[in-house]
């Protein structure tokens, strides 16, 4: 069960650091990496490069070539060696159902952070969403990408809607590092009003939803806050995008941001970028209502959609 597994380490966080120390062992070496791939003998140019940014699983015998070729020696290569490892451990994917591209990436953050915070302006995070809102924010978005098959057969439309029922499947899984028995994540979101507008969803479901947040927000490690249409951020700032923040137990994984777009998400490990996103998330704090005004302004709009 989900609920039971530990946390264990970010498979991306793992790839993004063992990415850059060996980067930094080539450029100690004085080696391009064009001389690299020669003397390693592989045959995609690209293969280093998706190593050194963290884009691809690393396969341990490529990593014992390159540090063998860096004359990487002692507790330092032991610890590579058992990053690399890590970075490529796909065991934890077992206990969730099957999952987009995108869905593991998030995953992969959630699953291994101690501490989450999101900002979300026009829909729920994925993690306090119910079935039913899911299944309108999927399908809602579904004919975009269907758009180089505007007219899809019937054994198409079919497969469609077994794709989004394992999506939401999936979404839901994921809601369990909430409540899992070992080290759950502290989480706090905070949820601009707009995204709980009659905009978002039918009135039954958006009432369904909103009753959901409010079980949610009496977990010890949850919690929640609205930012109502009319609160000043700071002074007058207007945020640009919802997005995501992940802290980990290991201090060297660096503090990652994620901001999800229409045509692909964005992750940002900059020190300075993340420094950024936690000066906005707490001007959104101070603004917003306080957990416990949340939780009375959220039964106020159960009351009214009923």
């Amino acid at each position: 069960m989900l609920a039971s597994m530990q946390r264990t380490p970010s498979p991306a966080m793992r790839r993004r650091r063992l990415g850059l120390e060996l980067r930094r062992f080539r450029l100690a070496a004085g080696l391009t990496g064009d001389q690299v791939v020669e003397r390693i003998g592989w045959a995609a140019k690209s293969k280093l490069s998706r190593l050194e940014n963290g884009r691809s699983r690393p396969d341990l015998s490529d990593i014992l070539d390159l540090l063998d070729l860096y004359q990487v020696i002692g507790e330092i290569r032991e610890e590579l060696i058992s990053i690399a490892r890590e970075a490529g451990n796909t065991r934890w994917l077992r206990a969730y159902p099957v999952m987009t591209a995108q869905q593991r990436g998030y995953a992969e953050l959630e699953a291994s952070a101690v501490h989450i915070r999101e900002y979300s302006v026009t829909t729920i995070p994925g993690l306090l969403q119910t079935a039913e809102y899911a299944r309108v924010r999927i399908m809602s978005a579904r004919s975009l990408q269907t758009l180089a098959h505007p007219v899809p057969d019937q054994s198409g439309t079919q497969q469609a809607q077994r794709d989004a029922e394992a999506e939401i499947e999936a979404r839901l899984a994921r809601q369990a590092i909430l409540t899992r028995a070992v080290d759950p994540p502290t989480y706090e979101a905070i949820i601009d009003q707009n995204a709980l507008s009659g905009r978002c969803a039918p009135r039954d479901v958006l009432c369904g939803q909103m009753i959901h947040l409010r079980a949610v927000a009496s977990l010890p490690n949850v919690t929640l806050q609205v930012l109502p249409t009319d609160a000043r951020v700071a002074d007058y700032y207007q945020p640009q995008h919802g997005f995501s923040m992940y802290a980990f137990a290991d201090p060297r994984d660096l503090q990652t941001v994620a901001v999800e777009a229409l045509a692909g998400d964005l992750i940002l490990t900059d020190r300075g970028a993340a420094s950024r996103y936690a000066r906005v998330y707490e001007w959104l704090r101070t603004a917003a209502l306080s957990p416990e005004a949340t939780v009375d302004w959220l039964a106020g709009q159960v009351n009214a959609t009923r």
